[in-house]
Formats: structure tokens, C-alpha cells, sequence
């Protein structure tokens, strides 16, 4: 048999087929079909992709008992890898070192086996996620190119491509790959997210407000990171016009609220709660709830861009796991993991500083997070999300005074964010504090609502 790409399958029994065709494609379309492979794999033991692919199911929810969960579909496909493919035992294999954590030969051997299978498009996506969990834009992209031209006709393929494209800065590459994959795809979700991020950089505001809520419909159904995170692109620009309303509705429909106990769901929703904070609007107590789900994941240190958002979640709520959490990322960074680097030496300062910044110690803040902000990339996340921190460090720059600091981080924003409401409004803050009033006027009349 064969998956929907063509890539051979050690398999007797369609419906597990099937249930692997909907992992696949429901990885690649970001829809909730993709767990169906949990029940194909319980009830076809047999089966080792099927074990595989439910063992990765597992190791997607990017918590401390992720391995646990996953363990027992890998060691079914362990037993069962001498009677199968090549590429599905590789598969067995890449599986197990995720498990154990050792991310650089998962992706070097990942690597290898992709360039002899460029149709196995899902092979492909794992590898362009753990290449964006550490920092890898140049990676993202060369391992997204490997599906061409066997793949050419699959609207993912350019989706990923979009991604990586955008992340090397590559902007007008990004938007025609992005725009490739919309022409077969319509409604794929990853092309649309690729887009709103080169809308984003290059301050296309308003055109990313009416695209993203024209495509908005068709993200009904997408699984609840997909579905939340475009929401939370498009409340970006909503905070760029000054939409306080829109932007809290957003975030109550939309961006919370879909799957509370979910990674990415939790640190988009901190991320949004922080900007929205930042740029003046009143979050009401939403702090609370999102904290209560937070602290139920205890010391959760699998990935540093993600506890950096969990630490601050939990601080401006004035919870005490904060705490428990800091200590959690001290022990870290002094590991002896293929990242402690950057445990010790970026994510560190990075949540003393935003625990600082949590509880208004504005100097510890500049210090701490300061330091970090020049190697954030490899923690991980996009520039857009990575821009929380330098929001937060900006605002300490201007709790603290230094206006100077303040007023060179805000022009350099406002490149692409050239009639922003918060932006311009900090602008003419500072300059008018610094005296110099017809420049704080000037900014005053470039903030454009609505």
C-alpha cells in the first residue's frame, strides 16, 4: 500500500491506511483529523508507521509527560521495525530520539532520509519544526526545498516554503510561495499564516486586516493552535489601529478559550494579553484564567520559548509557581543537554528579566533581558512572536528613563509599523519629554485608527 504521497506503507488494513492518510494530511492542514491515528494505532497493533505516528501525536503536545505518553506506540514500532520499510524504520528511529531528546541527531538523520524521499511531505514539516524550535530559519527553508520539484503540485509543500522564505527575511520570495499555495489551496492555513507575517513586517496593515478576516471562515475547523494563532495575527493588526474592542473580542472568541491546556494555545494567549497590556488596554482580570491552566503544568521546562511565556503568564498573575518555575530554569541551565547553551546564556537572563518585568523591577529588567535580546532567535518562535520580549524590554527602557534608548527602538519599529497607534503614541511621549514638541506633534498625527 501507499500513503496519499505515494510513499510506501507496511500495511494490510485500509482503515489503518486511512487513519494514516488523515495524520498526514491533517499534519500538513493543521485539522484535528490528524488524531485519528490514535484509535488506527490501537486497534491495528501491527502496524508500525501506525505506532509511529501516534507515538509523534503524543510528542507534539510539548510537555514534560509527553515522552511517557508516547512510549509504549514506540516501543510497538520498535518490535515490529525489522519487518518494514527502510523509511519507516528511519521513521521508528527519528521517533525514538525525539524521546529522548537528542533534537541534533533527529534532524540529521531526519535530513538524510527526507533528500531520499521528498514526497514524505510529513517527514519534511517535522523536520521545519524542530529547525523553528531552535532558531534555524536558513534550515527551515532548505529542508522545506527538499519536496521540489517531486511535490510542486501540493499546496503545503509551498505553504512550508512561504515560512521558511519569511523567517530568512526573504519576504517577496515568502509572499509569491505563499500566494502559489493559495492558487491550489484556497484555504490552506499555513500559506495564509505566511502571508500575514510578511504583511506584518512590511506594515501592510490594513490590507492584512481585510485578508485575514476574508480567509478568516475557513479556519473554523483547523485544530485549536492553527485556528487561535492566525486569530492572534490578525488582533496584531487590530492593536496597530488602536481596536482595543476587536482585539479583546479576538481574544475571548478566538485566541483563549479553544484548548486551555495546550502549549501554544497558553503562550499565544500570554503573548497577546502582554501586547495588549502594552499598548493600553485594559486586559481586565483575563491574567487570572490563563495563569490557573498555566501553573497546572508545574515546572515545565521541554522547550525555553515556551517557558518564557509560562514564567511571565504566571507572574503577572502574581501566582507563586512563578517561582518554582524560575528555579525550574535555573537547574536548566546548568544541564548537560545539546541545549544548554542556550538555557545558560539566552533563556536565563530572558525570564529573570521578564519575571522582573512581571513585578515592576524595571532595572533588573533592562539588565537581564537586555542581555538575552541579541541571541532570542535561538530559543526559538518566529519574529513575530519573539517581538513580545523586545516590547517588554522597550517598556522597561521607558519605565526606567532611558529616553534616548527608548526613542531609537521606537523609529526603528515604526519602519514597520509606520501609522501605528501605540508606536506613534510612544513616539510622541518621548519626544515631548526630551523637548523636542513638533516631532511628538508630527507623531502625534501619524497614529491612524480604526
Amino acid at each position: 500500500m501507499t500513503d496519499r504521497y505515494g510513499n510506501a506503507i507496511t500495511c494490510t488494513c485500509a482503515d489503518t491506511a486511512q487513519g494514516i492518510d488523515d495524520f498526514i494530511h491533517g499534519f500538513l492542514s493543521y485539522t484535528t483529523k490528524a488524531v485519528n491515528i490514535l484509535h488506527a494505532a490501537e486497534a491495528d497493533p501491527g502496524c508500525c508507521l501506525a505506532q509511529t505516528y501516534a507515538g509523534m501525536i503524543w510528542m507534539f503536545l510539548e510537555a514534560p509527560e509527553a515522552p511517557g505518553r508516547a512510549e509504549a506506540f514506540i516501543t510497538r514500532a520498535e518490535a515490529l521495525a525489522g519487518q518494514v520499510t527502510d523509511r519507516e524504520a528511519a521513521l521508528v528511529r527519528l521517533t525514538r530520539l525525539w524521546a529522548q531528546g537528542d533534537i541534533p541527531a533527529l534532524l540529521d538523520q531526519g535530513e538524510s532520509l527526507a533528500r531520499r524521499h521528498p514526497r514524505d511531505l510529513a517527514l519534511i514539516k517535522l523536520l521545519q519544526y524542530h529547525h523553528f524550535n531552535r532558531g534555524d530559519a536558513p534550515a527551515m527553508l532548505r529542508t522545506g526545498l527538499i519536496a521540489l520539484p517531486e511535490s510542486a503540485a501540493e499546496p503545503y509543500v509551498h505553504g512550508m516554503i512561504a515560512f521558511g522564505y519569511e523567517q530568512c527575511h526573504l519576504l517577496d520570495q515568502a509572499e509569491a510561495s505563499a500566494r502559489r499555495a493559495m492558487k491550489i489551496e484556497p484555504a490552506d492555513p499555513w500559506a495564509h499564516h505566511a502571508l500575514a507575517h510578511v504583511m506584518l513586517t512590511q506594515g501592510r496593515v490594513d490590507e492584512g486586516i481585510a485578508f485575514l478576516e476574508q480567509v478568516a471562515p475557513t479556519w473554523v475547523d483547523l485544530n485549536s493552535f492553527m485556528h487561535s494563532h492566525n486569530w492572534w495575527h490578525l488582533a496584531l493588526f487590530y492593536l496597530s489601529r488602536g481596536r482595543h474592542d476587536d482585539v479583546r473580542a479576538a481574544y475571548d472568541t478566538h485566541v483563549w478559550g479553544l484548548a486551555k491546556d495546550y502549549s501554544q494555545d497558553q503562550v499565544g494567549a500570554a503573548s497577546l494579553l502582554a501586547r495588549m497590556e502594552l499598548a493600553g488596554v485594559d486586559v481586565g482580570d483575563r491574567w487570572g484564567d490563563l495563569a490557573d491552566h498555566v501553573a497546572a503544568r508545574g515546572a515545565d521546562t521541554v522547550q525555553p520559548f515556551l517557558t518564557m511565556q509560562y514564567l511571565y503568564a504566571l507572574a503577572r498573575a502574581g501566582r507563586a509557581e512563578a517561582d518554582a518555575l524560575m528555579q525550574a530554569v535555573e537547574a536548566r541551565a546548568h544541564g548537560t543537554a545539546f541545549d544548554a547553551e542556550v538555557w545558560a546564556h539566552v533563556a536565563l537572563p530572558a525570564c529573570r528579566g521578564l519575571l522582573a518585568h512581571a513585578r515592576c523591577d524595571f532595572e533588573t529588567c533592562v539588565a537581564q533581558l537586555g542581555q538575552a535580546l541579541p541571541r532570542m532567535a535561538e530559543t526559538g518562535g518566529s519574529h513575530a512572536q519573539r517581538d513580545l520580549f523586545e516590547q517588554i524590554h522597550l517598556d522597561a527602557l521607558m519605565q526606567t528613563g532611558r529616553l534616548a534608548q527608548a526613542q531609537q527602538v521606537l523609529e526603528l519599529r515604526r519602519s514597520f509599523d509606520p501609522d501605528g497607534v501605540a508606536v506613534n503614541g510612544a513616539l510622541a511621549g518621548v519626544y515631548r519629554k526630551v523637548g523636542l514638541d513638533a516631532l511628538a506633534a508630527e507623531a502625534e498625527a501619524r497614529r491612524k485608527f480604526g
